[in-house]
């Protein structure tokens, strides 16, 4: 599988972001070899379970520019990394706790020439800094991760969804969101037709996360 399951959802890249898109398979590939961010099974559908699920808060979200985005738990850069390609004039901070998946995202992004992230080896709690939006994947119940990530959202929103937490999270989530009445769940599977997206959504979780 290639980038072209990317351009069959987000028609509007410039040269060289099909350009980034594309360099990514050959990065990563590179890089798994010395460090393994992602799993072996998965590098042959890099684009479908990596870069595509990334993007799946581009179809719920359009970033403005000079939107400041934290990531959390990023890995080996997602969603961060697809994402800082669709959005160029946004700032993504992305921050893992795992220093030679820190590393593996800085090679990247200089393989990408990426010049809108930035990177923190350490913990989110440890980040002294507010965002527009926090995203993820998964790193975490939404209970824990709202914990670690409470005092890091801006209160003035400039999107049409307010700022807060967009997380990618899959399965019944109707246990896990019962204490967040706020939170919106947008199903992947209305965006994108492939099968992998069967039960993949993205929560939003605004800024005032109860009541």
């Amino acid at each position: 599988m290639n980038a072209q399951i990317i351009y069959n959802y987000f028609s509007n890249l410039t040269d060289f972001q099909k350009k980034q898109f594309e360099k990514l398979q050959e990065l990563y590939q590179d890089w798994n070899l010395k460090i393994n961010v992602v799993s072996r099974k998965d590098i042959d559908e890099l684009y479908l379970r990596h870069v595509l699920h990334s993007l799946g808060i581009a179809k719920v979200m359009s970033f403005l520019p000079k939107t400041n985005i934290l990531d959390v738990g990023t890995g080996g850069g997602f969603p961060g990394i697809p994402l800082a390609i669709l959005f160029p004039e946004t700032q993504f901070h992305l921050v893992d706790s795992i220093g030679k998946k820190i590393k593996v995202v800085e090679e990247v992004a200089a393989g990408l020439e990426l010049e809108n992230i930035k990177t923190t080896h350490g913990r989110v709690e440890e980040v002294n800094q507010v965002y527009d939006f926090i995203i993820s994947r998964a790193v975490a119940q939404m209970e824990t991760f709202v914990r670690w990530t409470k005092d890091k959202i801006a209160k003035k929103s400039r999107h049409e969804l307010k700022n807060g937490i967009l997380y990618l999270k899959g399965g019944d989530l109707q246990e896990e969101l019962k204490s967040f009445p706020k939170a919106t769940i947008y199903d992947l599977s209305n965006f994108f037709s492939e099968d992998f997206f069967e039960t993949k959504k993205v929560v939003h979780l605004p800024l005032k996360f109860k009541g």
